[in-house]
């Protein structure tokens, strides 16, 4: 397979294994999905407690005032609270809720319920290419974060 097949090959599967586990997951939530936007600032504050709006927002690529959007309705929701940054008063420091770390822990789990389900229906040996391919797809995942924040890897 040549590069640009592959490139496009993998671009499709990964696309479909997202779209259906999504689709899988928010079939089977006890709650009303969140949209994908509020799940992502979600799980950036999950792995940055106490980031700043504009740090997040440089994270997700996205505009601060998005960002601040976001912030907003999950705050109303009950799913992330905002504290002063005690150095500089005039900005907002983000930290997840007991109920957001209950839902992501929720989702988590559930995820890799339906995963780990999905691959028992593959042989040994496709299961054992999927082991060998998580190594470079997570380098090619920071190779193309890195790209997207202008940096080299």
């Amino acid at each position: 397979m040549d590069r640009e097949s592959l490139a496009d090959a993998l671009a499709t599967q990964l696309n479909s294994v997202r779209r259906a586990l999504r689709r899988r997951l928010r079939a089977g939530l006890a709650v009303p999905a969140l949209p994908v936007s509020q799940v992502e600032l979600l799980r950036v504050v999950e792995r940055s407690p106490g980031i700043g709006v504009s740090g997040a927002a440089a994270r997700l690529h996205l505009a601060g005032n998005s960002v601040s959007t976001l912030v907003n309705q999950l705050t109303a929701a009950g799913l992330l609270r905002r504290e002063r940054d005690p150095a500089d008063g005039r900005s907002a420091r983000l930290f997840l809720t007991d109920a957001a770390t209950a839902r992501l822990d929720a989702w988590r789990a559930a995820r890799i319920s339906l995963l780990t389900a999905a691959m028992d229906q593959l042989t040994a040996h496709e299961r054992n290419a999927l082991a060998s391919a998580v190594p470079p797809l997570a380098r090619l995942a920071s190779i193309l974060a890195a790209e997207a924040r202008g940096e080299d890897e």
